[in-house]
């Protein structure tokens, strides 16, 4: 699979098969992840998988916009080092989970990312999990063999490209 067929093709699934995966795959992505551009090259993060079925339920309670973690067979947390990027880590983290995303797709899994960074969920996701004091939870990612097949739509290009100055519709 090519990066734009990768990209324009993949979705955020909520439903898995009960299939295991694979930790040769789980290392793939992660590599992938750790290969992801960052300002200065401070590599602000870390990756935390878990596959315990009883995490990963306490997980989804947690987060309420998550529960089918419970049901993925890996769920991925990724953690931003703010000491080594205090002004851009949560970009930087982001693009890395962007990588780990698109591996995982093109090698026929399923992913969907909830935001932590900043919400209710991520102090008590942070005890859950052990994650020292100065670490940041920037999201958790939910990976497994999808069970559901979404469709796709997107705003048409022009609709959201501007050229020169915002509002000046063509070039």
């Amino acid at each position: 699979m090519d990066v734009m067929e990768a990209i324009k093709t993949r979705r955020s699934i909520r439903k898995y098969k009960s299939t295991p995966v694979e930790d040769e795959k789980i290392i793939e992505c992660l590599e992938a992840a750790r290969w992801a551009p960052s300002a200065n090259n401070s590599q602000p993060w870390e990756f935390l998988v878990v596959k315990n079925p009883e995490t990963r339920r306490k997980l989804a309670e947690i987060h309420r916009y998550g529960r089918f973690m419970a049901d993925s067979p890996v769920v991925v947390v990724f953690i931003a080092d703010p000491g080594r990027s205090s002004n851009w880590y949560h970009g930087d983290v982001a693009v890395s989970v962007q990588n780990f995303l698109l591996a995982a797709h093109s090698m026929g899994l399923g992913t969907c990312w909830m935001g932590v960074l900043n919400t209710p969920f991520e102090e008590p996701i942070r005890k859950l999990l052990g994650i020292p004091d100065g670490l940041r939870v920037l999201c958790t990612v939910s990976v497994g063999y999808p069970d559901e097949k979404p469709g796709r739509n997107r705003r048409p290009l022009e609709e959201i490209t501007h050229w020169e100055k915002y509002g000046l519709k063509s070039k």
